[in-house]
């Protein structure tokens, strides 16, 4: 898509059709990682071309992968081996990705080399203490600015030590981070989560051959171990539809009455549909079709009906790690539904790309919606109609605050317009033209009104 700084949505009519949503960000940086450390060739269809991805991409270039892509629309991967890695030459620019910079560090910290992580601005704003004090556990060192902030340097382990870690916070990252360093480690390394997080690093490690277990502790926490110095083998990788991504496209149809919308190849990881689980309790009429099991995940046709029925709903405390991602795109359901939408535990998105929490309050009350937040709370009062809109929206560099609004001004009564849509790109790339092609109306303010939030 091309990238305009700005962009408007406008009220639409229903929206139809069927669409098929990028490949999942989680699955995608996996993919490109795990073929990077096996042996042999792994080809891998529907990665998402993100600048993220292509940004995990260009690291494990760095550090010996050969990828490439062909016209095909294959990826290739040919990997290094055990213990493989080789010391980059440059500084590894990750971008906006929190995800690509920790799980990286844990592939670093659990081999003899260093590596230098940096990003935007955003990033280098983001704490990665939560990923350091483990990986030091585990025999790595990290300097870097005050709070663990990038620039970070990570002088791996000469002789990764395998740990058993209690995680403080539900973070699929911060695990994912340590397995991945276990990889390289003498023994069994053990990681223990009071909250299921995301299961994709552990599914796609089965997938490239390496044993994984999972136990259930009478505490009702999980334990996930991995034993060291196993080979993981070349394999093919199908990469389904991102959850994440396809929210968009589903609650606008939710919230667009007449809508009829099918989204195709759907990963609907047990532990990644909180939200749409979310939304059929607020009323949403949302259908799993054809479900089937493809590279070690499940996926499915997502097939959602605007009936305009939503109703406000307590969200589950516990259902937040398996939908942290799309607490933004929520908020919007929630400030058309009718009743109260209470949301708590939300104090990770404070610590996203921005603070979320914030940034969805700050809009959502510029648009006309009534609210509360605190640390980390947000309830929203919706009277079952679109709010007013006729703003445009700080997005502080977010890709999801963007395009949680654009997917507002959808039914609003005015249009929304965003400051800066120019980082939708590094999750979402073709966001507007899918959009446009199921009814939205998306495009740069030329000739529009210019709406502040300060009018």
């Amino acid at each position: 898509m091309q990238a305009f700084s700005s962009l408007i949505s406008n009220k639409c009519e229903a929206l139809s059709g069927t669409a098929r949503v990028p490949g999942d960000k989680s699955i995608s940086h996996r993919a490109l990682m795990l073929g990077a450390l096996a042996v042999g060739e792994t080809i891998i269809s529907g990665l998402l071309e993100g600048e993220d991805v292509l940004n995990t991409a260009e690291a494990m270039r760095q550090m010996g992968a050969r990828i490439s892509c062909g016209s095909d629309g294959l990826w290739r991967v040919y990997g290094v081996g055990p213990g493989g890695l080789r010391e980059p030459e440059d500084v590894l620019d990750m971008g906006n990705s929190g995800t690509s910079t920790r799980l990286l560090m844990g592939l670093v910290a659990g081999n003899p080399i260093a590596a230098t992580f940096t990003g935007d601005a955003s990033l280098r704003k983001r704490p990665m203490g939560r990923v350091t004090v483990p990986l030091e556990m585990m025999g790595a060192r990290f300097l870097g600015r005050s709070g663990g902030r990038l620039p970070l340097t990570v002088q791996g382990a000469e002789d990764t030590l395998p740990i058993e870690y209690v995680l403080p916070v539900a973070s699929a990252q911060v695990k994912s981070a340590i397995l991945l360093a276990g990889l390289n480690a003498p023994g069994t390394t053990t990681v223990i989560e009071g909250t299921p997080t995301r299961d994709h690093t552990e599914n796609m490690l089965r997938h490239f051959g390496i044993e994984v277990f999972t136990d259930e502790l009478e505490d009702g926490a999980m334990a996930v171990r991995v034993d060291g110095l196993g080979q993981m083998r070349a394999c093919a990788i199908d990469v389904p539809g991102d959850p994440s991504s396809a929210a968009f496209p589903a609650v606008a149809a939710a919230i667009c009455e007449g809508s009829d919308v099918m989204l195709s190849q759907v990963g609907i990881n047990a532990r990644r549909i909180g939200l749409y689980e979310t939304l059929k309790e607020m009323g949403a009429d949302i259908a799993f079709e054809n479900e089937r099991i493809e590279g070690g995940e499940k996926v499915a046709g997502l097939r959602v009906r605007g009936n305009g029925a939503l109703k406000g709903v307590d969200v589950p405390e516990e259902r937040v790690a398996s939908m942290i991602d799309e607490f933004p795109v929520l908020a919007v359901a929630a400030s058309c539904a009718q009743g109260t939408t209470r949301m708590t535990g939300l104090k990770e998105l404070r610590v996203k790309e921005s603070d979320r929490l914030l940034m969805m309050a700050k809009g959502l009350e510029a648009c006309g919606v009534r609210l509360e937040m605190g640390e980390d709370w947000l309830t929203i009062h919706g009277d079952g109609k679109a709010p007013k809109g006729g703003v445009c929206v700080e997005t502080e560099l977010d890709h999801r605050i963007a395009m949680s609004f654009l997917v507002l001004g959808c039914v609003s009564d005015d249009p929304i317009s965003v400051d800066d849509a120019a980082p939708i790109k590094t999750s979402f790339p073709g966001f507007v033209e899918l959009m446009n092609d199921l009814g939205a109306s998306i495009a740069p303010p030329e000739g529009l009104p210019d709406y502040r939030l300060d009018d």
